[in-house]
């Protein structure tokens, strides 16, 4: 055999076993993809997005689609890998930056359901303040063998105990210091608008002394109708604003799209403020794919928007909700919404 000979044969087994070890040898990397879409005015399996208990909600007729980025399930290999860093639809990135080593991968996506969550309280915050309902102490849920187990329920604004208003957190914590533990105090609570009343004896406040009614509380803008979100797959906070979007066109006065297909993507405060997120391009890439007429990008995402600006698809520049309405506005009007 040739030296010449030897030397082929020899590099074609390297590259076979190289080849085959790229197809097989998982790399420390993530791939991204673009992830499902869901109107926030519409359902999933039949679940509604957005329940609203207590009023009527308006009939909707276009859609404002969250968008989310997909993870695809087993390892990445090298040729996966290399793959993923030539298409424009894929997007490659350290595991440690999506799974940090110094936590399981269920506890990761525990955090990222309960950033989601918290996202949702937000939102509602936002649109029901945006709507003008005013500020009241609201539960949001009771503890584990909690003394106002059948008096009080989440949703329920508390308006006074004892007699005294609780308009706001610092009185309710005031009213509740001077109460011994253990005395049958009234509460007096708005329910989906229906003024009522329970007696709740108390318990022991966790620190210091006085009492404790057994509940969580927050003070945020409180409607006559009960508003509640379900969506099982999307962690994260980047759903909040289509959320606010999607709880104001449900029970606003206004049908927010005319008609259009809207997606887009951002956080949100309960005052309303919009904040940046991670994935954008592959947001716009899903966004392209249901045929969205405007894509509502975070003013801190403008710059990768741009850079990322996917066919056919406008793009207004939002860093609050007041900015999105007004984007939507312009949208129903045939006007141009504020570019990035």
């Amino acid at each position: 055999m040739s030296r010449r000979t030897t030397v082929l044969a020899t590099g074609t087994v390297l590259l076979f076993v190289f080849g085959v070890l790229g197809a097989l040898l998982p790399v420390p990397y993530i791939a991204q993809v673009p992830g499902p879409t869901y109107n926030t005015l519409g359902d999933i399996d039949g679940q509604p997005i957005i329940t609203v208990t207590g009023r009527e909600v308006n009939d909707s007729s276009g859609n404002l689609n969250l968008t989310t980025v997909g993870v695809p399930q087993g390892p990445l290999t090298l040729v996966g890998a290399v793959q993923g860093w030539f298409d424009d639809e894929v997007t490659v990135v350290p595991r440690e930056q999506v799974y940090p080593s110094d936590r399981s991968v269920e506890e990761t996506q525990e955090q990222n359901r309960q950033a989601f969550l918290t996202s949702e309280q937000a939102a509602r915050s936002a649109a029901l303040g945006e709507l003008g309902y005013p500020e009241k102490v609201v539960v949001q849920d009771l503890t584990e063998d909690s003394p106002s187990t059948g008096q009080l329920e989440a949703g329920d604004a508390i308006d006074a105990v004892a007699g005294t208003a609780t308009p706001d957190l610092d009185t309710l914590s005031a009213v509740l210091a001077d109460i011994a533990p253990g005395t049958a105090v009234p509460v007096a609570y708005t329910r989906l608008g229906v003024p009522g009343s329970g007696t709740v004896t108390t318990g022991p406040a966790a620190e210091g002394g006085g009492s404790a009614l057994g509940v969580m509380v927050l003070l945020t803008p409180h409607a006559p109708f009960d508003v509640s979100i379900e969506v099982d797959d999307v962690g994260g906070p980047s759903a909040g604003l289509m959320l606010s979007l999607g709880i104001i066109d449900l029970v606003g006065d206004v049908d927010l799209t005319g008609g259009a297909v809207v997606a887009g993507t951002g956080s949100i405060d309960g005052d309303g403020t919009v904040g940046p997120i991670g994935g954008i391009p592959l947001k716009m890439v899903s966004a392209r794919e249901i045929g969205a007429e405007l894509f509502l990008v975070p003013a801190g995402n403008c710059a990768e928007a741009v850079q990322n600006a996917q066919p056919g698809l406008a793009m207004a520049e939002v860093a609050t909700l007041d900015d999105a309405l007004e984007a939507l506005a312009d949208l129903r009007a045939g006007r141009t919404p504020e570019p990035c």
